[in-house]
């Protein structure tokens, strides 16, 4: 995309957020942080037990918070990534004081740059975009069951009542290099991106996740689901973050200098 041809308006988020226990779980592991000043979102789902679960989720999202605003998007994505980094260590630290104990959580993000974004993660918790009425998995789960399926091994279907479908092959605070995986592209105005645990994604199609996003605002969408995921038994916790992106006043246009005042 050349400079003449960049969009002449600016883009503000509206953000939705919601969570939830659930009706199975004693106490909720999952952590969320949303930024829409910075254009930062991420939702992480903890676990190694209770204590474990949460400290690892709500460490990740602490460092996340502090990304603080960047010059770039570059740099946006080099700032979250030693956030992430710094979170690694930190848990893996605390699995070596409790004698190695699994201690880690999954991650998924969306960060908002200028007219584009760019979504990073590690594990099974989701980014979807709506566009169009058209609901787009972006993250690819990180788990043996995507792995068989992709391999041929499992079908989509028998992947959903595999076993073994919830390990995770991908984490932050598990291994060294938490391998996170990204990808990107361009902001349309009305954009929803759409963040959640697997407690959502457990529980509710696809189809029943874009009819809710794309109906309602923000807010009322996350808690729509919040409450369809409930009325399911909510065996997990569960929580959802939705950005809505807006188009704003025009910025100056391209090659359009300001003058000085005199």
């Amino acid at each position: 995309m050349t400079q003449r041809d960049l969009p002449t308006y600016r883009l503000a988020f509206e953000t939705g957020y919601a969570t939830h226990v659930g009706k199975v779980r004693q106490a909720n592991e999952d952590a969320a942080v949303a930024l829409p000043d910075i254009g930062v979102w991420a939702v992480a789902d903890g676990m190694g037990g209770h204590e474990n679960g949460q400290f690892a989720s709500q460490t990740l999202t602490v460092d996340i918070a502090s990304t603080g605003l960047a010059v770039s998007a570059a740099d946006q994505v080099a700032r979250f990534k030693d956030r992430v980094m710094r979170a690694n260590d930190t848990i893996r630290r605390a699995a070596e004081a409790k004698g190695g104990a699994t201690i880690g959580t999954t991650l998924t993000a969306v960060l908002a740059y200028g007219h584009s974004y760019v979504c990073v993660w590690a594990g099974d918790s989701r980014t979807y975009l709506l566009r169009g009425g058209v609901l787009t998995q972006v993250s690819r789960d990180h788990t043996e069951a995507q792995e068989l399926v992709e391999s041929g091994v499992l079908t989509p279907e028998q992947a959903k009542n595999w076993p073994r479908r919830n390990v995770i092959t991908r984490a932050v605070g598990i291994f060294e290099d938490p391998e996170l995986e990204q990808c990107g592209g361009d902001i349309k105005p009305l954009d929803t991106f759409l963040l959640c645990s697997d407690g959502l994604t457990g529980h509710l199609s696809d189809a029943e996740i874009c009819s809710k996003a794309s109906s309602l605002r923000p807010q009322e969408a996350c808690n729509a689901l919040i409450e369809a995921t409930l009325e399911r038994g909510a065996s997990d916790n569960v929580t959802v973050i939705i950005i809505r992106c807006h188009a704003t006043e025009p910025t100056i246009p391209p090659f359009k200098l300001q003058q000085k005042a005199s």
